[in-house]
């Protein structure tokens, strides 16, 4: 794997942190790839090369905020690290994913928008279903894994957690999709 090179390393660390500041003043519809250009100070060519559209910025952006989320689950203590049992795991995960979604709605409106037509492609949403069907098939062998994962991270869409946060912030998200995962994986309930 390539070294970054330490200008371009600055320079993705400008786009981003651009890219996060124009979605909180003026949410996802206004941005584009020349107004995060000229906030990062860096020629739009920059922008283009290193994430290629808005989609690959805001994909990036979403990877850049998931990636604590990823490392705990690979080897990180329980409930989200190896060694806890599935339904602790299942629940601290979408515990966390409760969190990165409140505190980034924005961008994952953002994200939504940009990634519509190929939404389970993304490679965020990818790890996180892998991550829940396989954690499903073990707390409800022979069902439908794939789908209720889908079902489960379909609870974090930006508007309906936009609705919900702003009626209760996080702990009334956190306790709604518990409930969900619950309902659906009643061997999901943990003391």
């Amino acid at each position: 794997m390539a070294v970054e090179r330490v200008d371009a390393a600055r320079n993705r660390q400008a786009i981003l942190r651009a890219a996060e500041k124009l979605l909180a003043l003026h949410g996802p519809e206004r941005i584009s790839l020349d107004l995060v250009a000229a906030t990062a100070g860096v020629g739009k060519g920059t922008v283009f090369r290193r994430f290629g559209s808005r989609t690959g910025l805001f994909q990036e952006l979403l990877a850049e905020r998931a990636a604590r989320i990823g490392d705990a689950i690979a080897g990180g203590p329980p409930p989200l690290g190896p060694g806890a049992p599935p339904a602790e795991r299942l629940l601290g995960f979408l515990d966390e994913l409760a969190k990165l979604a409140a505190k980034n709605i924005a961008l994952i409106a953002a994200h939504e928008q940009a990634c519509a037509a190929d939404k389970h492609q993304d490679p965020t949403y990818r790890r996180w279903h892998e991550h829940l069907t396989g954690l499903i098939d073990q707390l409800r062998p022979g069902g439908d894994a794939e789908f209720l994962a889908h079902m489960l991270l379909a609870s974090f869409d930006g508007e309906l957690v936009r609705q919900i946060t702003g009626h209760g912030g996080v702990n009334r998200l956190r306790a709604a999709v518990r409930d969900l995962a619950t309902t659906i994986l009643p061997a999901a309930r943990v003391g």
